[in-house]
């Protein structure tokens, strides 16, 4: 019960969406005892506790001491902050509420973070947003981190293996389906409109149809859009949405492009790195890439390893977890081999070191955006976050993709500009690294890359949460005062 308690308190959910698959009862239940717990005093007595034991210790500050109130203090069942007004509110629907927005996203970080930056840029806009995500701890503390409120799903993405056969592509869309839907459904009563991305395509269209919202589809690289990616859709995945829909008293449906697409496309891509060329039938608003700054400080020892010598080249796979197996092995050696330091990116592949020479360091989940222009190159998967956030910083890059999607499209996209070197295939070898590598650190390449770095925008998910709250505030019906 505690353990529910806090999980709410910590991620901003309402309390009847705190899911029972986490073990920790329901979520009124959980608000029941809170109230009890606080009508009886329990909380303030272990907050004198705490005061005395850490004033007894000398670890408080009793000059910078502060009184708090409960114009401070979040609603309960997640309700919006009292007193205060966020600085630059809007109005929208002819003067009525404020705008209500429901982000759902399921996939990995790629597919978490650009959603996140919307939802930020939707707020200062005066807009009320909760993001319907997987509870993945980097996601729950991402999220929290911007105080934006989490819908979690039961199951986390990195609990799911990747389909090997397209029977199990299609048995697998029916297991999304279910562990996203009634947390959507329950989360999107009461919105004006549902904006989905990742593998939350597959419920959204149902929901919004259910519940009669407006629905946008959102992605992140031009191809996505392409009809020849989607061509085999209705064999593969119209059972298991048909099925579904069934089961809730929604009709069939014919063509699986057209449910998932809607009539609201938000393409979130850098017009320089994925530029739309337009594809007959489709209304895309092309915004730009949905990018969330990141203000953190890079931690003290890798500050010491980049300023110990001359610039590394970053090798990271980010949630790619199905990397070779001898990976590290061969990346650092083929760094090496180009006379360079080399800086590890673990990620979810869990990548280390191969010994224990000062030339090579390990790092987590760090700040990209201030480490990218500090590194000779960049090697990783070819996501859209990474391969964007590589071309700001102006940092040669060589992609080697991991997965089929998006990532080959990118690769292709870094070879055109001429900022850097495509891998061919994911399981590269030291001599076929080294080849790319050397494409990659040449001066033209890094010259090329700088050039690039300037036509950037950063303005993507500003631009994008303005038309999206603008379209929504047309198409709701006028509030009386």
């Amino acid at each position: 019960m505690l353990c529910g308690i806090l999980f709410v308190l910590y991620t901003g959910i309402p309390w009847e969406f705190l899911p029972q698959e986490l073990g920790f009862g329901s979520g009124m239940t959980c608000w029941r005892r809170l109230r009890d717990w606080h009508e009886a005093g329990v909380w303030q007595h272990l907050h004198g506790l705490l005061l005395a034991e850490l004033n007894a210790a000398g670890a408080l500050d009793w000059s910078k001491g502060v009184i708090v109130d409960s114009s401070h203090v979040r609603a309960l069942k997640g309700g919006p902050k009292r007193g205060r007004a966020q600085a630059g509110a809007r109005t929208y629907g002819n003067g009525g509420r404020e705008m209500r927005v429901l982000l759902s996203t399921y996939g990995s970080r790629g597919d978490v973070e650009p959603m996140v930056a919307l939802a930020v840029r939707l707020r200062e806009l005066g807009a009320e947003v909760r993001v319907c995500a997987p509870p993945d701890e980097e996601f729950v503390e991402l999220l929290a981190g911007v105080d934006v409120p989490l819908v979690p799903f039961g199951r986390a993405w990195r609990s799911w293996e990747r389909p090997s056969t397209a029977e199990e592509r299609s048995r697998r869309v029916a297991e999304f389906i279910a562990a996203q839907y009634d947390t959507v459904a329950a989360a999107a009563v009461g919105c004006d409109v549902l904006l989905a991305t990742g593998m939350s395509h597959f419920v959204a269209g149902s929901v919004a149809e259910k519940l009669a919202i407006p629905h946008g589809h959102a992605t992140f690289a031009p191809m996505m859009l392409d009809s020849l990616f989607a061509q085999d859709w209705n064999a593969l995945f119209g059972p298991p949405i048909n099925a579904h829909r069934a089961s809730i008293g929604l009709p069939p449906v014919d063509d699986v492009r057209e449910f998932m697409f809607t009539d609201h496309l938000w393409l979130a891509a850098d017009p320089t790195l994925g530029p739309w060329r337009g594809t007959p039938g489709l209304d895309v608003v092309h915004t730009g890439a949905w990018l969330l700054p990141d203000e953190r400080l890079l931690p003290a020892e890798l500050v010491a390893f980049l300023d110990a010598g001359t610039p590394p080249v970053y090798v990271g796979f980010g949630s790619m977890r199905g990397v070779a197996k001898d990976a590290s092995r061969v990346t650092i050696e083929a760094v090496r081999a180009q006379g360079r330091r080399v800086l590890v990116g673990r990620g979810w592949a869990d990548l280390g070191l191969i010994d224990d020479r000062d030339d090579c360091f390990v790092v987590g989940e760090v700040n990209q955006q201030a480490l990218f222009g500090r590194v000779a190159a960049v090697v990783h998967h070819g996501g859209a976050g990474t391969t964007t956030t590589a071309a700001r910083a102006g940092a040669p890059q060589v992609v080697v993709p991991q997965a089929g999607g998006d990532q080959p499209y990118w690769a292709g996209r870094v070879t055109e500009l001429g900022i850097g070197a495509a891998h061919d295939g994911p399981a590269p070898t030291t001599e076929s690294l080294s080849a790319a590598l050397r494409t990659a650190l040449t001066s033209e390449t890094r010259a090329r890359a700088t050039a690039v770095a300037g036509t950037i925008r950063t303005d993507g998910a500003t631009v994008a949460a303005r038309l999206l709250l603008d379209a929504v505030s047309r198409e709701r019906p006028p509030v009386s005062a």
